[in-house]
């Protein structure tokens, strides 16, 4: 049931705003992960930490002045610097990390928070139904929520209109995803940092979504380095982009040579084993065709 779930987590992308989760990632020392961070039991389920090497640059949630029009209580997505600001008074405002999937890209201008979910659940649409029916037909009828629902601890439904959009903006498992780009769902959030912004927002508030020309006035152009983490557009993070992704191509490439050496090792060795057993099959006069397996000869 994992391995399938998690097979179609990796194909959502169209309005159901998904996740992949990242089950296998090892438990960090409680001593290693800020208190806003730490594991949280949320009613039946216990929310694992964020571990600490998924917060760098401007992933960790952080109060931070802030400069924008916005009224407080307003929640500013920016898709391009991967950030979200829930404006406060003071011109304060709490700055979070955010994952951008295809569905958070495809959306602009304003709308407002219609709806709030604790652990929502998640149900494939018509569409993705009738195309992979092998991955999706099963939960026709909905995937409760839970810690391997795409969804994560909490979502907020934008709509317009009185209308829902299909936006979300929503929780994760998969904390690496945290300030990159993803192939599929809105605008993930570490599910620490979902309660966090569930527990500020009111249905209501209203909700912008930057366009370029306003990212670019507000927190500068942002480019992707070799590890697709948003980060500023500099000349030196343009040169670490060239060093990174040639280390990245080599790294890559001495596992493809040290996987090939495996694979041709454990070849010859089975080989080896092959021309054992039928020497001492032929050393007991045994016919080649009836010597049973290595493993079943007698002594």
């Amino acid at each position: 049931m994992i391995l399938r779930l998690t097979a179609l987590l990796a194909l959502l992308g169209l309005a159901a705003c998904a996740d992949v989760p990242n089950s296998g990632a090892s438990t960090p020392s409680a001593a290693d992960v800020p208190p806003h961070y730490q594991a949280v039991q949320d009613g039946e389920y216990l929310i694992p930490p964020v571990e600490p090497i998924h917060l760098f640059g401007t992933n960790p949630r952080t109060e931070v002045d802030y400069a924008g029009i916005e009224a407080p209580g307003t929640i500013v997505v920016d898709t391009y610097a991967r950030v979200l600001y829930y404006v406060l008074e003071g011109n304060r405002a709490m700055r979070y990390g955010i994952a951008v999937g295809r569905e958070g890209l495809s959306f602009r201008g304003t709308g407002y928070v219609g709806r709030k979910a604790e652990w929502p659940s998640w149900t494939p649409t018509a569409n993705m139904i009738r195309t992979r029916p092998d991955l999706y037909a099963e939960y026709a009828g909905g995937l409760p929520g839970g810690l391997d629902n795409p969804l994560g601890a909490r979502a907020l439904y934008l709509y317009r209109g009185g209308r829902d959009t299909m936006f979300r903006i929503h929780g994760t498992i998969d904390n690496a995803s945290i300030g990159r780009a993803t192939s599929a769902g809105c605008i993930r959030m570490f599910n620490q940092d979902a309660i966090d912004l569930y527990n500020r927002a009111q249905n209501g508030d209203r909700i912008k979504v930057r366009t370029l020309q306003e990212s670019l006035a507000a927190e500068g152009p942002f480019m992707d380095d070799a590890f697709g983490r948003a980060v500023p557009d500099t000349p030196e993070n343009r040169e670490r982009l060239i060093t990174d992704t040639a280390e990245l191509a080599a790294a890559e490439a001495r596992q493809r040579e040290e996987e090939l050496a495996a694979a041709a090792e454990a070849e010859a060795e089975l080989a080896r084993e092959e021309r054992r057993r039928l020497r001492q099959c032929r050393n007991r006069g045994i016919d080649e065709a009836d010597c049973p397996v290595f493993q079943d000869l007698p002594g």
